[in-house]
């Protein structure tokens, strides 16, 4: 009986093997196949007594395989508060420009690396009729690093990402702590 019942095991997985052979791979297109693009990115907006806040950074991107994809953006990122107590509200702005890197170990999550460089400008308007502060114009390096999910959906894929700045400069719209973004990419 046992040898009848391995006879039967192996039988099953020969067949198995073999129907796997015949099904059809699609042919590798050769050069630039626009079905691989995808575009996403990030958009807020936040409006409130004491704060604004708007941000909006398209993306590109270009799945080269199963495990490789990359791209580039532009950041605009623009935030007021006002600090009632201390009688100041502080205005700052970011226009960039990044470019990703993204390698898929498995199906749907990725790990991302981010480098950026963000024209910065800072402002700050008191209540008390001192004059305004404007700081130094600057550009600031920024390094994005870090982990998400593409959760797909229709004709694109959720995305969810942990990132942090590598290079903590002092200016960074990223501030020294971990962020999250959550968004959708079209055509993943």
């Amino acid at each position: 009986m046992k040898k009848y019942l391995l006879t039967a095991c192996l039988f099953a997985l020969v067949s198995v093997a073999a129907f796997a052979q015949d099904e059809e791979e699609e042919p590798v297109k050769k050069g630039f196949d626009k079905s691989k693009l995808f575009f996403g990115g990030n958009f807020g907006l936040g409006f409130g007594s004491v704060s604004t806040l708007v941000n909006v950074s398209p993306q590109i991107g270009y799945r080269f395989n199963r495990y490789l994809a990359a791209g580039a953006g532009v950041n605009f990122i623009y935030s007021s508060y006002k600090y009632q107590w201390e009688g100041y509200k502080e205005q700052f702005g970011v226009a960039g420009l990044n470019i990703f890197g993204r390698v898929y170990p498995i199906d749907y999550i990725f790990l991302q690396v981010q480098p950026e460089a963000n024209f910065t400008w800072v402002k700050y308007k008191f209540d008390d009729g001192r004059p305004d502060v404007k700081l130094d114009d600057k550009i600031v390096p920024s390094l994005l690093g870090g982990i998400g999910a593409a959760i797909p959906a229709g004709r694109g894929a959720f995305i969810v990402m942990a990132q942090y700045d590598l290079l903590q400069n002092e200016r960074s719209p990223y501030g020294n702590r971990a962020f999250f973004n959550f968004g959708y990419n079209l055509g993943f």
